[in-house]
């Protein structure tokens, strides 16, 4: 099961993603009780030239968390590392410690993956700014201490739950990102276009933003294709006739789901009938990874009311069927 939301991208993709990044909080649209926070935090920190506070963005895929984390470099006007938790070992992190300079940022995502070795060599760094070094084995070892300059950890998770206790009280600052409404989307398409220099209607940009699952990378995402629609067998303009056109080739329909999360519905509705079912038994039957499920697809299904997660596993909700045009009850269940 191939998924829209994340796709591999190549070099050309990954320079284009990169340049409709915003590069300021001013840039950056929706999030304003986070961008409210952050901006105080980060003026207050280089009014006292000190490192700002380690900082957690937790929310699910595509809402902004990596640029909010080079939005705050920009804003500190200092150096930043970037490394994925999944990669990092316990030797990778001292020798990246050891490297960082006054009030840099570490930007670490996905930390909610990252090894435990790894991780508690993170905990005097974050708390003391300090790193132990066990030199030798044995009856012979001993613990070197390296002190290190000030910096701010910037993690970013979609699992806050997987974070263990010890990691988590450590940062001073935890902003949980929302989903987007279809106005703040429609201006993140606008300001893409611009940047892509394609010209689209206001009610083209209004369609797009409607199906972009409330998420901004979704929205870039299939601005971009469409601009390749209205390119290839337009005039380059993007309509709302070449939008709808290009929404249907990707098979986005009006709710914003791709045709795996509506699988996903159908599954549970007709190969479970209705549910529950296990998240192990679904991801198998789906050919995907159970994490994917839980990242990607389950939490905008969620907060549509399309799936409830039970004790027992997933079911799919009366408004889950009827946007499959299912019957609204099991079958076992009109028996009664």
């Amino acid at each position: 099961m191939s998924s829209f939301v994340a796709p591999v991208l190549n070099d050309d993709e990954e320079v284009v993603e990169q340049t409709l990044r915003p590069r300021s909080l001013d840039d950056f649209v929706g999030q304003e009780r986070v961008k409210e926070q952050l901006s105080i935090s980060l003026a207050a920190a280089k009014a006292r030239a000190e490192a700002l506070d380690h900082v957690l963005l937790a929310g699910p895929p595509g809402l902004g968390k990596t640029s909010l984390a080079y939005i705050v470099r920009e804003e500190l006007g200092v150096g930043i590392r970037t490394i994925a938790g999944p990669a990092v070992e316990r030797k990778d992190i001292a020798a990246i410690l050891t490297s960082l300079e006054a009030r840099d940022v570490l930007f670490v995502d996905e930390i909610h993956r990252m090894s435990r070795t790894a991780e508690e060599i993170l905990y005097p760094a974050l708390e003391d700014f300090r790193i132990d070094i066990v030199m030798g084995e044995g009856a012979a070892a001993r613990t070197l201490t390296l002190d290190l300059p000030p910096f701010t950890l910037v993690g970013a998770t979609t699992r806050t739950g997987l974070l263990t206790t010890p990691l988590r009280d450590r940062f001073g600052m935890t902003f949980r990102l929302d989903y987007y409404d279809a106005e703040e989307l429609a201006s993140i398409v606008h300001r893409s276009a611009r940047i892509l220099g394609v010209e689209i209607a206001a009610d083209a940009a209004d369609e797009i933003a409607r199906r972009s699952r409330g998420t901004p990378r979704i929205a870039n995402r299939i601005l971009r294709r469409v601009r390749d629609v209205a390119e290839v067998r337009h005039r380059g303009a993007i309509t709302i006739e070449v939008a709808r056109e290009a929404l249907a080739l990707l098979e986005i329909d009006e709710r914003g789901l791709d045709r795996e999360a509506r699988e996903l519905l159908r599954t549970i509705a007709e190969k479970f009938d209705g549910g529950p079912v296990g998240l192990s038994t679904l991801a198998v039957a789906l050919g995907e990874e159970p994490e994917t499920i839980e990242d990607v697809y389950e939490p905008y299904l969620l907060q549509l009311g399309f799936i409830q997660r039970t004790p027992r596993g997933r079911t799919i909700t009366k408004l889950g069927r009827a946007h499959l045009g299912a019957p609204a009850e099991p079958r076992d269940a009109q028996l009664f």
